[in-house]
């Protein structure tokens, strides 16, 4: 717009000119004076152009920054497609695949316990689990479903590594049933890998998946593998340095162990995924093929203020130093990511 201003200044200027030409007749006294006269005109002139050009420009810009304040970022949201949700009771079976230690098994089985165990006077103001879980609650809400109660119905033990070491993707889907107890289409099989055994896309591309078997009622699963040995740096952060990135110092365990306190965190994050998405039609943003789902939609976020890099200032326990942002069954402490609030649709943390 400035441009098309100061052009027709120039037109009024060089006008302006053309009328006050001096007579060729004039004596050269008068032709000097005319001429000074008409290079002071000619200052004048120029000056109020660039003055003009200045007022231009701001009013530009001024229009520029209105229109900017007007505008305002479409929230992120995360669209229910109408498909199925893992509602009402999940009975959950743990397959144990691998050497795990009793108090291993012990600190996953009490943070899945914790999900919706509730005790007496439990404030919303407490970051205990379940009420991290609450927010999960509000997706099985909005989409007019039951709420969620997960309870252990099964734990089964692979000690002997009976499809080896060295695991391809659909094998976890055979491993998932081998934990199943009944056939129910609600149930949910979580397959753990232990530290010495690898899995296709493991540290490569995922610390974890879940996903649905089709010839058993569509039942659903997860799997997520302990790091310690391979890629602490990626699927154990922030208890391990960064593969990448800033080397911060990493932060303690919760639980004293940085695998399975890892794997907690993953844990958490696909049983969200699996909760809400459990068959590729529930809630989700993006790409069917690559969903962003309740937990991953808010990657590396722990506490208020933190992004994926920064862990943020956690809760410290001040006899350990560990941080954690969560209570759970037993006093036990964890690190739980953020969840995507439907209703706010922001990341929400527990502190």
């Amino acid at each position: 717009m400035h441009q098309n201003h100061l052009y027709i200044y120039t037109l009024i200027i060089i006008h302006h000119f053309k009328l006050h030409q001096p007579p060729k007749t004039l004596s050269k006294p008068l032709l000097s004076f005319s001429i000074k006269l008409m290079a002071s005109t000619y200052c004048q002139s120029a000056k109020i152009l660039v003055l003009l050009h200045l007022i231009s420009l701001i009013s530009s810009c001024l229009e520029a920054r209105k229109l900017a304040s007007l505008y305002q970022t479409p929230p992120v949201v995360l669209t229910y497609h109408n498909g199925k949700l893992l509602e009402g009771d999940i009975p959950v079976s743990i397959l144990w695949y691998g050497e795990f230690s009793p108090s291993q098994k012990s600190t996953i089985a009490d943070f899945l316990l914790s999900l919706t165990y509730y005790q007496k006077g439990d404030s919303s103001k407490i970051p205990t689990v379940s009420n991290w879980w609450k927010t999960i609650q509000i997706y099985m809400k909005k989409a007019g479903k039951k709420e969620t109660r997960v309870y252990l119905s099964n734990q089964v033990s692979d000690k002997n590594y009976s499809l080896g070491k060295l695991l391809k993707k659909p094998q976890i889907s055979e491993l998932a049933l081998k934990a199943y107890k009944t056939s129910k289409p609600n149930e949910l099989a979580i397959v753990l890998t232990a530290k010495d055994v690898a899995v296709e896309g493991f540290c490569m591309s995922n610390c974890g998946l879940h996903g649905s078997i089709s010839k058993f009622n569509s039942a659903a699963f997860i799997w997520v593998g302990n790091s310690v040995t391979q890629c602490p740096g990626q699927c154990a952060w922030p208890f391990h340095q960064p593969t990448y990135g800033p080397q911060t110092p990493p932060l303690v365990a919760p639980n004293g162990d940085v695998g399975v306190d890892g794997m907690i965190v993953n844990i958490a994050t696909l049983l969200a995924g699996a909760v809400t998405n459990p068959y590729g039609n529930g809630y989700f943003l993006g790409s069917a093929n690559a969903p962003l789902e309740a937990a991953s939609a808010c990657p590396g976020v722990y506490v208020s203020g933190a992004y994926s890099g920064y862990a943020g200032k956690l809760l410290v326990d001040s006899e350990t130093g560990a941080s954690y942002n969560a209570i759970g069954l037993n006093g036990r402490k964890h690190l739980l990511p953020a969840l995507f609030d439907p209703l706010t649709f922001q990341c929400s943390t527990l502190v």
